[in-house]
């Protein structure tokens, strides 16, 4: 507990005779010191630790030193003993309780500032000058702006004139004195907390589920509900592998939290438990039995604009001060701590991890690019046909064997080689799988029991509290009655919470059906309740990442495999065809349509077709327009349709400089001979007189010739 207690600052104006008072520039006392340092620190205002303090160090509540506050505000009657009226005195405490140290914002020394600046003051009063600040940059900047206004400053050692160079050099030196005391102090009040941590004897705020006893050791928190809670956390965690999947387990569960400072302090409080305190639980040494000390320090930084901020790092284990394994009991091992640090950095994707996700893509994270180096993505442009492609494509950078792959042919092949390194008679893992099932199932229901017994404890003390109010006293035990009521309904709640989470949870299979799916590996892989993130945490467990290697037949994917036992090997699978490839009509039939299709019209072509016995893609008969779509897919051209002396519709557009439109309007009107051809196209037999009578359709037109328009004068009646 550290005691706080004002400085006192006296401004004055002695030629216009305002007097002000500023109290408490103020600095916070050092925190956990010895008793020994305690005794000979308590010295009044010398022996504060910055400004005009003085402070009483006690481990807990306790008188306070008011005896500094009290010579700081005495120094109103001094001021007015010295010739101020009392009304001309004014006290500033708003810095009362704020720590003087460089950087933190004080409202009262800016206003002690302010009103130099601005000529107000006559004369600075204090129990040290010296001491109004931490920083001897402050204080500096203090005396050049009272220099310029001509202020005082006045202590108990004297009066100094920031003008004069003799003054201005003595409170600099006292200054840089004061300043080497506190560092001084400081640094002896320090290490005796370090020599107290180095012992295991520093007592700090604990985490949620421990508690200081009676001697001030360690312990685990008695309630059992929340040691349930701080257990299943971490099995939960054993189970899923991720922070978020935890906070997901505990969706429809309370989390206890143990609030230290005000009005809750001491008092365990439960709410939603959220990624940020599942955080805070996995990383906490505290929770593995070991003692630590120095795992936070303080930084500063300073902004362009000179404004500096404090802020808490957190420092890498080989620079924690104090390390103490076995402390106190643990809710995990110190193994168990470092494995589920080393999850949680694989989990962090910033830092270039790529832990196993929900997609089906069973190489995702863990596939390079042999071509160029680079990783491969996993893009999932249908859930069901992901495909790994070579990151470089995004800043063009690949080379000319990079290649993309679809998910499904490489996985397959990884899968069946993982599944043949697998022995299927080893099952003791899946049974110790199927064990910790049973375990996490009963832990779920043993949470909902002890809430349920919580509750009807509170029902029974709500009970026994109304029973023993005097009946007469209808005034308490109305209130009593329904402080018994609510505890009723909350029991019942807590019952109703236990039978559906008990419904909720599916039937477990006997240890003889477990025993029959892990003979079959194959089985258990390609089982229905078997997750996609499952089988790429077993896949990783025994390959260490995949590579696909370039291959010069675009057919053929060689794929290498690195196992963490440092042994590779390679395959070589067919690449899959593309499902238009698949479909597109046999060679045999595609050479036969390339050689007739110049000479032979496209009907004559699909029974030649058909008499060969050949059929398309999709297995079917050929007709016309299957032989059109070859003809287009490979360029073969179709043999002329028109006669001599016939034309098509776009040649007769041509000659007549007109749009192919037009013509097909005057063959629908039947302006203009033509028949179908072969194909389906329109053949015009093209002579000099149907050439010359199409001309003058044109040039009589007034829509197609507006010089042919006639226009007569319009008769108004």
């Amino acid at each position: 507990m550290t005691a706080h207690a004002p400085s006192v600052v006296l401004i004055g104006a002695a030629r216009t005779e305002v007097v002000a008072v500023l109290a408490s520039m103020a600095i916070s006392a050092l925190e956990n010191c010895s008793d020994e340092r305690r005794n000979e620190d308590h010295r009044g205002a010398s022996g504060a630790v910055g400004g005009d303090l003085s402070a009483s160090v006690v481990d807990g509540p306790g008188p306070r030193d008011t005896e500094s506050t009290t010579r700081q505000y005495g120094l109103v009657e001094e001021a007015v003993r010295l010739g101020w009226a009392r009304r001309d005195v004014v006290v500033i405490d708003t810095d009362l309780g704020v720590s003087g140290r460089f950087g933190v914002v004080r409202a009262g020394f800016t206003e002690l500032v302010s009103r130099v600046c601005s000529g107000e003051v006559g004369a600075i009063f204090g129990i040290e000058i010296s001491r109004l600040a931490r920083s001897n940059a402050e204080v500096a900047r203090l005396m050049e702006f009272a220099a310029i206004t001509e202020t005082l400053l006045i202590d108990a050692d004297g009066i100094y004139d920031p003008g004069d160079v003799n003054d201005r050099m003595l409170l600099g030196m006292k200054s840089t004195m004061g300043e080497v005391e506190l560092h001084v102090m400081a640094q002896r009040l320090q290490a005796s907390k370090k020599a107290a941590a180095a012992r295991g004897e520093l007592r700090t705020p604990l985490p949620v589920g421990y508690v200081h006893d009676e001697c001030g050791e360690v312990t685990v928190d008695p309630d059992a509900e929340v040691q349930a809670a701080i257990g299943d956390l971490f099995a939960a965690f054993a189970a899923c592998g991720s922070a978020y999947g935890v906070v997901a387990a505990f969706a429809d569960r309370r989390f206890p939290l143990r609030a230290y400072g005000g009005v809750w302090a001491g008092q365990l409080r439960w709410g939603r438990l959220t990624h940020a305190r599942v955080l805070g639980v996995l990383r906490n040494p505290c929770y593995a039995g070991a003692y630590v000390h120095g795992r936070f320090a303080s930084r500063r930084s300073v902004d362009p604009d000179g404004v500096v901020h404090s802020g808490t790092v957190e420092r890498p284990r080989a620079k924690w001060e104090v390390l103490i394994n076995d402390h106190h009991d643990g809710y995990i091992g110190w193994d168990d701590y470092l494995a589920n640090e080393a999850k949680l950095a694989a989990n962090r994707t910033t830092t270039g991890a790529r832990p196993p996700r929900e997609g089906s893509a069973l190489c995702q994270g863990i596939i390079g690019c042999g071509s160029c180096g680079a990783r491969m993505a996993t893009n999932y442009r249908n859930n069901q046909r992901p495909t790994y492609e070579c990151t470089s494509r995004a800043d063009h950078l690949t080379t000319p064997t990079c290649r993309s792959v679809a998910a499904a042919t490489l996985d397959a092949a990884v899968a069946d080689r993982l599944l043949a390194a697998l022995d299927p008679t080893e099952v003791a893992l899946a049974l110790a799988a199927a064990d910790e099932v049973a375990d996490r199932r009963h832990r779920v229901s043993r949470a909902a029991e002890l809430a349920v017994e919580r509750a009807r404890y509170e029902a029974q003390r709500a009970e026994r509290a109304f029973a023993a109010v005097d009946p007469e006293n209808r005034l308490v035990a109305a209130t009593l009655e329904t402080r018994w009521e609510a505890k009723l309904a909350a029991l019942a709640e807590a019952e109703q919470a236990v039978e559906a989470a008990l419904q909720q949870l599916p039937p477990l299979p006997s240890r003889a059906d477990i025993e029959a799916l892990t003979a079959d590996l194959p089985r258990l892989w390609l089982a229905e309740t078997t997750s996609n993130k499952n089988r790429k945490r077993l896949l990783r467990t025994l390959i260490a990442d995949i590579t696909l290697l370039p291959e010069s037949d675009r057919a053929m994917a060689r794929i290498g495999i690195r196992w963490h036992t440092g042994a590779t090997e390679e395959l070589r699978v067919a690449r899959p065809v593309h499902p238009g490839t698949a479909k597109r009509s046999g060679s045999a039939a595609v050479e036969m349509v390339t050689r007739l299709g110049p000479t032979t019209p496209t009907d004559e072509l699909a029974d030649l077709l058909n008499a060969a016995g050949l059929t398309t893609g999709h297995g079917q008969r050929f007709d016309v327009k299957a032989v059109q779509w070859i003809r287009h897919a490979y360029h073969v051209p179709a043999p002329t349709p028109f006669t001599a002396g016939e034309i098509s519709v776009a040649d007769a557009a041509q000659r007549l400089n007109c749009n192919a439109g037009l013509i097909y309007d005057w063959i629908k009107a039947g302006k203009l001979p033509a028949r179908r051809g072969p194909g389906n196209r329109l053949c015009i037999p093209w002579t000099d007189s149907v050439e010359s009578e199409s001309r003058c359709r044109i040039a009589e037109s007034g829509h197609l010739n507006p010089a042919a328009r006639h226009t007569k004068p319009r008769i108004r009646t």
